[in-house]
């Protein structure tokens, strides 16, 4: 079983930043996993944000996010980031962070919450205009 925990959300003014960390607890190592990311809104579907490949920092980000929100690992500290600027009004939602063992061609990103396997919580970021 892997344990995820989210961190690092708050309450933000429109034009600022966040960055949200992903931590695995036991002896769990996160580069084994693509991870992904994904949000959920008041009265709103969850809904894929991006993720970042197991063996290579490749990443991929939804376009309403491109060029705001980027995806890193650090390995050493068995942590996933989400940093996130310029941050909008309908960024606001909880965010929560997943993991994926499978492995996928080059090409592919999965995006789709059923394939991934193990979830955190999520942490509120709220952004006020």
């Amino acid at each position: 079983q892997v344990h995820l925990v989210e961190s690092g959300g708050g309450l933000v003014q429109a034009g600022g930043s966040l960055r949200l960390a992903c931590s695995a607890s036991g002896h769990i190592f996160l580069s084994d996993y693509v991870m992904g990311w994904f949000r959920q809104a008041p009265g709103k579907e969850r809904e894929f944000v991006g993720m970042i490949r197991k063996n290579r920092p490749s990443t991929r980000v939804v376009e309403s996010v491109k060029g705001r929100f980027t995806i890193s690992r650090d390995n050493a500290e068995n942590t996933v980031y989400l940093q996130m600027s310029n941050l909008k009004p309908e960024d606001t939602a909880v965010y929560y962070c997943a993991a994926d063992r499978s492995s996928y061609p080059g090409n592919y990103y999965p995006t789709s919450l059923r394939e991934y396997d193990y979830w955190g919580q999520g942490t509120q970021v709220t952004v006020s205009s």
